[in-house]
C-alpha cells in the first residue's frame, strides 16, 4: 500500500525537521541544521529496515520504495530553488560564482570519464 510509504516518509519529514531545529538551537543559529538530511538518512535506513525486519507483502514495500525514490529529487528540487532565490536577493556575484560553478562541472565532465577507463557501458549492465 502506498499509504504506508506516505507515513514513513511523513515520520522521518517530521523527525528530521524537529531534529534540524532542536541542533540549529544547540549551535546557535535560529535556523534548520541538517533536518532535510536527517530525515533523507532515517527514511534509507528505516525503508532497508522495513524489508529485513517487518515481512511486508509486496504491495506494500513497492509503496514505501516509491515514496522513498520521489523525497529525493523533490527535496532537491526544493533546495535548489532555495539556493536560486537566495543568490538572485544577494547580488550579481553570487549568481555569477553559480553560473561558473555549473559551467566549471560540465566542462570536467569529460575530463573525469577520462579516467574511468576505457569499460564499456554494456559490459556493466549484464
Amino acid at each position: 500500500m502506498i499509504v504506508y510509504g506516505v507515513a514513513l516518509l511523513s515520520f522521518c519529514t517530521l523527525f528530521g525537521m524537529y531534529t534540524g531545529n532542536l541542533l540549529g538551537e544547540l549551535l546557535g543559529v535560529n535556523a534548520n541544521v541538517g533536518g532535510v538530511g536527517i530525515a533523507m538518512l532515517l527514511l534509507i535506513l528505516l525503508s532497508n529496515l522495513s524489508k529485513k525486519q517487518f515481512h511486508l507483502d509486496t504491495v506494500s514495500e513497492s509503496g514505501i520504495y516509491f515514496w522513498s525514490a520521489m523525497y529525493i529529487p523533490i527535496v532537491v528540487a526544493m533546495a535548489a530553488k532555495q539556493n536560486v532565490v537566495a543568490a538572485v536577493s544577494s547580488g550579481w556575484l553570487a549568481v555569477i560564482a553559480g553560473v561558473l560553478a555549473v559551467a566549471f562541472s560540465f566542462a570536467a565532465i569529460p575530463l573525469i570519464s577520462r579516467f574511468g577507463g576505457d569499460r564499456d557501458i554494456e559490459q556493466e549492465v549484464k
